[in-house]
């Protein structure tokens, strides 16, 4: 199954995004610095019985930045116009990776009537700990300078996102460069990372407030990690299962940052099994 980029308004924003398959909807939502291409595989394995949207969130990938600061909640109410403006209304499944796992529990606290179930992905928001190369960001004007875009940056960025170099292809490694040469890049990479942490990591107060908000609601919830991620360690995922305890947990051995790639198939299947186990018909 083919997905081609399509393209939306959003309150005047022009947003890419794929769409594949009839179903029950499902969207998904990549990590800080990222693109809807990481979720490629993913529309592959589940696009048949579902309808599976991928969407490069505001500022990101091809999408068109928000007006004022990249913020999380800004993220979460431009994903929610979104779902307005492409006409899907029913209750998704959200599978968020990365900062996409935090922008997907914002959703489901902002929009409950928007998110049938919460697929995190190595998500942030369990711990304080993250790559240095994420808490840099934070200081002036060192982050500013790291952000400038190169190829060997985006080989590295590759590196660290997966477990085995297979994955780190020059196809890969050249997307991102292109990428990271957006204008706007560097301004909403370092508006995101002021407002969620500090050189010492991941601020506490919004972790606090959204963990303790989506244990209270109780959204059938999959947390999943790769064993090897340095980009947010494994340990989150033993913090998850004390924070969320409605959840269910899963280790990937031998992945990093993005099991949806390194172990897509395994993936898709667990995913699938979670949906038809712990989601009401």
């Amino acid at each position: 199954m083919t997905a081609v980029d399509e393209w939306v308004l959003v309150a005047g924003r022009r947003v890419r995004y794929r769409v594949t398959g009839d179903g029950p909807p499902v969207l998904m939502l990549h990590g800080i610095g990222r693109s809807l291409d990481d979720f490629a595989e993913q529309h592959d394995l589940l696009g048949a019985a579902l309808r599976v949207h991928s969407v490069d969130m505001a500022g990101f990938g091809e999408s068109d930045p928000l007006p004022g600061k990249s913020t999380l909640p800004g993220l979460a109410d431009a994903v929610a116009g979104f779902l307005d403006e492409v006409g899907e209304t029913r209750p998704a499944h959200v599978i968020g990776n990365s900062l996409g796992g935090a922008v997907a529990m914002l959703l489901a606290l902002r929009y409950p009537d928007r998110v049938r179930s919460l697929v995190l992905a190595n998500s942030a928001g369990f711990g304080s700990e993250v790559t240095i190369a994420l808490r840099i960001l934070a200081l002036r004007p060192l982050g500013r300078l790291l952000l400038h875009p190169s190829r060997g940056g985006a080989r590295r960025t590759e590196r660290a996102i997966f477990r085995s170099s297979s994955f780190v292809t020059e196809a890969r490694i050249a997307r991102t460069f292109e990428l990271a040469k957006r204008p706007h890049g560097a301004r909403v990479m370092l508006d995101l990372c002021r407002s969620l942490g500090t050189f010492r990591g991941v601020s506490r107060p919004w972790r606090d407030a959204v963990l303790t908000a989506t244990a209270a609601a109780a959204v059938p919830t999959f947390v999943v990690w790769g064993s090897h991620d340095l980009v947010l360690p494994a340990i989150h995922l033993e913090a998850a299962k004390v924070l969320l305890p409605h959840a269910r947990t899963h280790l990937f051995a031998d992945t990093g940052h993005m099991p949806q790639i390194e172990r897509a198939e395994e993936f898709a299947q667990l995913v699938r099994g979670f949906w038809a186990d712990s989601v009401p018909g």
